[in-house]
């Protein structure tokens, strides 16, 4: 965990004062004479630096950590949005034959075909043995039921897919 470095400024009676020794070589050397230390500063070191940057850098990761969570959070909310619908679908085969199939047109192509179709009917004018949903694709399926009913209404709910 990060530890926070308070720093301070170094506080003196006479900022910016020096002494000016000429050197033998030509050069000058200035030293501070800045009177009574008021307040110490933080020392401008590695080591605090570093800890600033170390502090910067697990901050990143942290940020990154949370910006996945946040996008899982959003792909599981999608994914909870859905669209329902209901088809009359008729069957102009005698029984044991059929020739149920249609297809449903999605309102919102998914983004992949990870997505669940329930189905409930709603109305037959005869038995409905089975309810199956098939050929998927982003943008649609295809429903047919088995059975001797010429004519079914069938309710359908689409959850999932949605990765956006």
């Amino acid at each position: 965990m990060y530890k926070k470095t308070v720093w301070l400024d170094h506080v003196v009676e006479k900022p910016d004062t020096y002494r000016e020794v000429q050197n033998a070589d030509g050069t000058v050397t200035h030293t501070p004479v800045e009177g009574q230390v008021i307040q110490q500063g933080t020392p401008m070191s590695a080591t605090n630096f570093n800890n600033m940057e170390d502090g910067i850098f697990e901050n990143n990761i942290l940020n990154s950590m949370l910006l996945q969570e946040v996008l899982q959070h959003r792909r599981v909310m999608a994914d909870l949005q859905g669209e329902t619908g209901q088809k009359l679908i008729t069957n102009s085969k005698e029984y044991p034959f059929n020739d149920s199939a249609v297809t449903i047109s999605l309102a919102k192509s998914r983004d992949t075909l990870n997505y669940r179709v329930d189905t409930e009917v709603v109305s037959a004018n005869g038995s409905v043995d089975d309810v199956e949903v098939y050929d998927k694709q982003l943008n649609g399926f295809k429903l047919r039921f088995t059975g001797n009913a010429k004519e079914v209404t069938i309710k359908y709910m689409v959850q999932g897919g949605m990765y956006q």
